[in-house]
């Protein structure tokens, strides 16, 4: 009797969980669909776009596609006139490890002028990102340059955290390079309903405000 009350015990616990984690995938893609945007001519032109970092380079030195994709799709909106200035965040938690200088190299590559780039240095994680966005440089409304699985809980955080956010969806990875990615990001949303809910987790660090230099549009 003992070992059949474990099963069942055990059994529930998994159904209760599996149905929270489908509960809250299915509440972040229907609540944010609307304002996530793949064709990205129909987005209305924002000052601002966070672009949100990532790994450059993968093992063995090769390229990290998520991170080549999210540094196109940031050039092209800014060459295309849809915003005037990049905030680019991302982990620099460690000496050798420095994301923000690796976005803001790629995106001058991609002939965005450095003057048209903030660096911010404690976007440890997406939550992070966003709270920092508004406390520390002042943001209100943006655009969030990030992967299209990425975007359902980035802007469910971003709601949470006061921005007006739309999404830019980055330029696609293969599913074959992207599926395991993909399938952690069904627990992730999970992580961020309770980081928001039930841990009220704040981010690992703020600071001074810093005033982004955005330039004045051409006449």
């Amino acid at each position: 009797m003992k070992i059949r009350r474990i099963i069942r015990i055990t059994l529930l616990l998994t159904l209760a969980l599996v149905l929270v984690i489908i509960a809250c995938n299915a509440w972040l893609l229907i609540a944010n669909r609307e304002r996530i945007f793949h064709d990205h001519t129909a987005l209305q032109p924002r000052d601002v776009a966070l672009v949100l970092g990532t790994a450059p380079r993968l093992g063995r030195g090769l390229k990290n596609p998520f991170f080549e994709g999210r540094m196109d799709t940031a050039a092209k909106l800014w060459r295309d006139g849809k915003v005037r200035h990049l905030l680019v965040s991302g982990d620099n938690g460690q000496r050798e490890y420095n994301e923000p200088v690796a976005m803001r190299d790629a995106l001058v590559a991609r002939g965005v002028p450095a003057s048209s780039i903030t660096l911010d240095y404690a976007g440890f994680r997406t939550l992070d990102s966003l709270v920092r966005a508004r406390e520390i440089f002042g943001v209100n409304r943006l655009v969030v340059v990030t992967d299209d699985w990425h975007q359902p809980r980035t802007l469910f955080l971003a709601s949470a955290a006061g921005l007006d956010a739309v999404g830019a969806c980055s330029v696609d990875v293969p599913w074959q390079i992207s599926k395991m990615t993909r399938v952690r990001e069904w627990l992730s949303r999970v992580k961020a309903v309770a980081d928001i809910y039930v841990l009220r987790t704040k981010p690992k660090f703020l600071g001074g405000k810093i005033a982004l230099p955005i330039a004045e549009p051409a006449n």
